[in-house]
């Protein structure tokens, strides 16, 4: 979403150069004309960095930071960007709040879960978070803020339930840092009683496939590809391949597709395609598996497409879509990421609304009468990360 190329892998405005194109770019169809393409601001976005002085214990390998110093992920020291660090350029509608937002973390604990909730014999209160993108700083603010780790990044909510929607890395400064976090918070939560799980985004399938086949040449049904180019164009960093090791790819490799909790159908991308793959939850997820196990390039990059379609839920259709996959894999709503909050809601930065602040994403969307919730709040392009309990009322 952020760079030229093969950014319409991940769903750029309508409007390129045809050397653009790719079958990854297809969105699902709608009946409703889509907004305007806008005026891109190719600002550049670099994440608030890390200032605290504890050194990890290596730059340049994995590793997960003591809580002790202040920052539970991989986090770059002194303040420093990773050396080759590519700030991507902006490639979807941009909302104009200044080139960073810090997410502001609440100096009391009036968001902290209820201490009764969260440690009585039942399960905990349910968490989900949106698209992180390597935004580790973002994530680290916003779990804080909603009670679920202390200052120290040590887990702090009892038994609550933790879901991220996926992807991870890519375009942000510390990708590899974040799923440190992730699978740490998941050891972390465990032996609180509570539990911390993650779906697969079409990034995660994209960071597999170029680590996996590289330059292998795959059919994308409208010409050669890669998945080497595909990632780098869709905001991929060396500093996180460098970094990525066997244990990651086998954590990625093994992330459920879709899963049903608590009345709500929660997956990455809002599209039907997870239809295709089988009509049970365990269908989808096993078949995603199998896919990834088999190492066919092809088969994989297909998965990969189809999870990169959007955009199934926003328009006329968007009802009866979701209603689809609510009656194939049960639920009552859905929630997912992938789409920005603010592309769904056409609100987009424009030449005309420069300078006037733009929209601003303080949670989540609510559409396709009430049925949908949309979690991406455009991290990548100065939103903000979203981590909000379930269920949503009002």
């Amino acid at each position: 979403m952020e760079r030229g190329g093969a950014q319409a892998l991940v769903g750029a405005p309508p409007s390129r150069p045809p050397w653009r194109a790719s079958p990854v770019e297809l969105s699902e169809t709608s009946s409703r004309p889509r907004p305007p393409t806008p005026t891109l601001l190719l600002g550049r976005r670099v994440a608030p960095a890390y200032t605290g002085t504890a050194p990890t214990t290596s730059t340049t390998g994995s590793s997960i930071v003591s809580v002790a110093t202040g920052h539970p992920g991989s986090a770059f020291p002194e303040g420093g960007l990773p050396d080759g660090y590519t700030p991507t350029e902006r490639d979807l509608p941009v909302i104009n709040r200044g080139d960073t937002v810090q997410v502001r973390v609440a100096p009391d604990a009036a968001t902290a879960p209820d201490p009764a909730a969260a440690n009585g014999d039942g399960p905990g209160p349910l968490y989900v978070v949106g698209d992180v993108h390597g935004y580790l700083d973002e994530l680290v603010g916003a779990l804080r803020a909603q009670g679920l780790i202390d200052e120290n990044g040590g887990w702090a909510a009892g038994n609550a339930r933790l879901w991220f929607l996926g992807d991870f890395t890519d375009r942000g400064p510390d990708g590899i840092g974040v799923i440190d976090l992730v699978m740490r918070l998941s050891a972390d939560v465990a032996a609180a009683g509570g539990y911390c799980k993650a779906l697969m985004g079409n990034h995660e399938l994209l960071l597999i496939g170029a680590k996996r086949f590289g330059d292998t040449p795959v059919n994308s049904g409208a010409g050669t590809a890669t998945f080497q180019a595909a990632w780098l164009l869709n905001g991929g960093q060396k500093h996180d391949m460098d970094r990525l090791q066997d244990v990651h790819l086998q954590w990625m490799s093994r992330l459920d597709a879709v899963v049903l909790e608590d009345d709500h159908l929660l997956l990455h991308s809002d599209t039907t395609a997870y239809l295709e793959y089988g009509e049970t939850i365990e269908d989808v997820n096993d078949t995603v598996h199998e896919i990834l196990n088999r190492s066919d390039a092809d088969e994989v990059w297909d998965v990969f497409r189809k999870f990169t379609k959007r955009f199934a839920f926003r328009d006329e259709g968007g009802p009866q879509a979701v209603q689809e996959l609510l009656s194939t894999y049960g639920g009552s709503r859905i929630v997912h990421g992938h789409s920005p909050i603010p592309y769904l809601l056409g609100q987009v930065g424009t030449e005309e609304s420069e300078g006037s602040g733009g929209p601003v994403i303080d949670g989540p969307h609510v559409y396709a009468d009430g049925l949908a919730i949309a979690m991406d709040g455009g991290v990548t392009m100065a939103g903000k990360l979203l981590v909000v309990e379930l269920p949503l009322n009002g």
